[in-house]
């Protein structure tokens, strides 16, 4: 079950396939690959972060620099108070599952999350749940993002590895798992492995 200290934001923007969030605290975004929720038990929608920014609020206009008369950089945000209302800091998650308290479902949802939902970051309980399947993957490899999908499945994997008792085990199985996904095409299967391996 997910707690109000887990909320990390709410629902600006959803379709069917992925959903963007405002964070409520600047720089408060989840990591990348990390499986955020968003609904009520009763219908909750699952989806992996894969893009974060922090920018003006105000489109086209960029923050410009403070800090050179500043020791730290926290010393910019204490002489200017103001930033923290200028700037936000919003993330984008790619959507691979549904489900409610009974089942979770590794495929689209009927319909997108809600404009204003609360956006939760998954405890390890439920990223344990989760990724008990593998059916997301094959959503993940297979989508159009603005950023390596080889960098997304690694960090995914790595972020839902630190859920589990064995890490190292849940890592083999995905590794497996990816074999078979990506057996024709080895250079993203092992660009992928390659960065899952143990450190």
């Amino acid at each position: 079950m997910t707690e109000p200290s887990d909320r990390v934001g709410e629902v600006i923007e959803a379709s069917t396939t992925e959903f963007v969030a405002e964070c409520y605290e600047l720089y408060g975004l989840p990591p990348l690959g990390s499986l955020v929720s968003v609904g009520d038990a009763a219908d909750k929608t699952f989806g992996i972060v894969y893009h974060a920014t922090t920018a003006s609020v105000e489109p086209g206009r960029r923050p410009i620099a403070r800090g050179k008369d500043e020791v730290s950089e926290e010393g910019i945000y204490k002489s200017s108070p103001q930033l923290e209302k200028l700037l936000r800091s919003e993330f984008s998650a790619l959507v691979v599952g549904h489900g409610n308290s009974e089942a979770i479902h590794q495929f689209l949802p009927p319909k997108p999350a809600r404009i204003h939902g609360f956006v939760y970051l998954c405890p390890s309980e439920q990223v344990k749940t989760f990724s008990r399947s593998f059916d997301f993957l094959n959503l993940l490899i297979t989508t159009s993002l603005p950023v390596s999908v080889e960098e997304l499945v690694a960090a995914t994997l790595r972020q839902m590895g630190q859920a589990h008792e064995d890490k190292q085990a849940f890592l083999k199985a995905a590794g497996r798992e990816l074999a078979t996904l990506l057996s024709s095409d080895y250079s993203r299967l092992r660009a992928i492995l390659g960065r899952i391996a143990p450190e």
